[in-house]
């Protein structure tokens, strides 16, 4: 089974069309996501009809997605930031509120793990940058593989001893003995110097990771049929 894994897709309806038209071509069977659906960009109710209605995709709860479901305090955004979630929450019906709150914070799916930010404490929403910190939510893993975000880095953690990180990774062989922690990067707004969205196909018979990175265009998005 061939899986595409789904990470920050921040309302950007330009970058989420042109990795659901490479994940066709790739033939994959099944879609999921990381979380933060919504936030920062200017598409997020089509964004959450295509990852809810329109692949019936499998979601876990980011902050962005809670803050722009609820009128929580946004006093630990920096300006901008927040004043993106109250447009957002102004965009978005009671339907859409309603789905984005009654997300969960981890899901279990197959023979792995999926979470937006850490596994020991998931709604604090802390970020794994380092082995240190990695180690930390992978004593909390329960599979062999977990697959998060939240950072916009793509990074993999590997444990078969001390916890090492792999950057700039294009696949990973999931290996017997070893336990992996593997950000899927951003669809919507990538932080690793690299423009090109981004998204993960898990190869559940290969037992193979790859990693994905795509050009798109800013202006109108490539429709497709999902």
């Amino acid at each position: 089974m061939k899986i595409a894994i789904l990470g920050d897709i921040h309302a950007n309806a330009e970058a989420l069309y042109v990795v659901l038209a490479d994940a066709k071509r790739e033939q994959v069977d099944q879609y999921l996501c990381v979380g933060d659906i919504v936030g920062y960009g200017s598409d997020p109710k089509e964004c959450i009809q295509i990852i809810r209605d329109g692949l019936k995709c499998p979601c876990v709860l980011g902050n962005h997605d809670l803050l722009a479901s609820a009128d929580l305090s946004t006093w630990s955004f920096n300006p901008k930031s927040a004043e993106m979630i109250h447009w957002t929450r102004e965009q978005l019906d009671t339907d859409d509120k309603n789905y984005l709150s009654s997300l969960p914070l981890v899901l279990r799916m197959h023979d792995f793990t999926v979470v937006h930010a850490t596994l020991d404490v998931p709604r604090s929403w802390g970020y794994v940058f380092d082995r240190l910190a990695a180690a930390s939510s992978m004593s909390y893993q329960e599979t062999q593989v977990c697959f998060f975000g939240h950072t916009h880095v793509p990074l993999a953690f590997i444990k078969d001893g001390p916890v090492r990180t792999e950057h700039g990774w294009t696949s990973l062989d999931i290996k017997e003995g070893c336990r992996y922690f593997i950000n899927v990067g951003s669809v919507g707004q990538p932080r690793d110097g690299n423009p090109k969205t981004g998204y993960v196909i898990y190869d559940t018979d290969a037992q193979q990771v790859r990693i994905k990175r795509l050009d798109y265009n800013a202006g109108p998005p490539p429709k497709c049929r999902v």
